[in-house]
């Protein structure tokens, strides 16, 4: 039902916009596997406008993003595809997260597979591990450092510092799924039972607002943060070959548009 939804909305959307949709995925806990009943449904997207937008002198002045407001749920926000190659070439976590997203609701041409193809020439585990670490103190000096903490929040910490130890070990590019994160990374069984006790709190559809803070996360959190004070992270862009993206590029005008 919301997968139609969701198709029918693109599609119009397509259609007003004058562009072709390339990819659309699931982002936000529904990606992630930990969705409450009413999470929304955080749809986000990759697309192309006709040739000739592009050959125009004002071409950094227009606009590369589409959103809608949240509409019954629905929460629409996509990238042209000039600028999420940009992105890709730095390495941009949230963009390798949709590629490899388990809800794809919309894939045409071959734009998001070649993307795959080249994404482990273009990952940069340094530069999506200080990403992850700029999120997790955030979230967290915002949300859990009190004796009354946000709980879902606690999600939104726990995951990026499990994203970390993921690339630490060399497994690869972090896998979108929580659930995959937490068996490739937590050995210790009382913090496992404490996070997945969350999971399951959370798909019950329980209220994860304002409550205790849970001291089992948040030592663990905050060893990991104080360990991770001293990392060596590299801050600046990745600097990969830029040609292979332009000729990506190049190509799936050709065949989005030749179509």
């Amino acid at each position: 039902m919301m997968t139609s939804r969701i198709v029918e909305s693109l599609t119009a959307l397509a259609k007003e916009e004058g562009v072709r949709i390339v990819y659309a995925c699931e982002s936000g806990s529904r990606a992630w596997g930990f969705p409450s009943a009413d999470s929304d449904f955080d749809v986000r997207f990759l697309y192309l406008h006709p040739p000739d937008w592009y050959l125009a002198v004002d071409l950094e002045q227009k606009r590369d993003v589409i959103d809608r407001p949240i509409n019954d749920q629905l929460d629409l926000s996509g990238w042209d595809l000039r600028k999420a190659l940009r992105l890709f070439r730095k390495s941009n976590p949230p963009l390798l997260e949709w590629l490899g997203s388990p809800l794809v609701y919309w894939e045409q041409y071959s734009v998001a597979a070649r993307m795959r193809q080249l994404a482990e020439t273009y990952y940069s585990p340094r530069a999506c591990m200080y990403h992850y670490l700029h999120m997790a103190r955030g979230n967290y000096r915002e949300f859990l450092k009190g004796e009354r903490v946000w709980v879902k929040k606690y999600f939104y910490v726990l995951r990026p510092l499990l994203a970390i130890n993921w690339l630490e070990q060399g497994l690869g590019m972090a896998p979108t799924a929580f659930e995959t994160l937490v068996a490739g990374t937590v050995t210790d069984i009382t913090l496992k039972q404490e996070i997945e006790a969350l999971v399951v709190a959370k798909e019950a559809g329980q209220e994860l607002d304002y409550g205790p803070r849970r001291p089992v996360l948040n030592d663990f959190i905050e060893a990991e943060m104080s360990r991770l004070e001293t990392a060596d992270f590299n801050r600046s862009s990745p600097h990969f070959p830029v040609e292979p993206l332009n000729r990506l590029f190049r190509e799936a005008l050709q065949e989005v548009w030749a179509s």
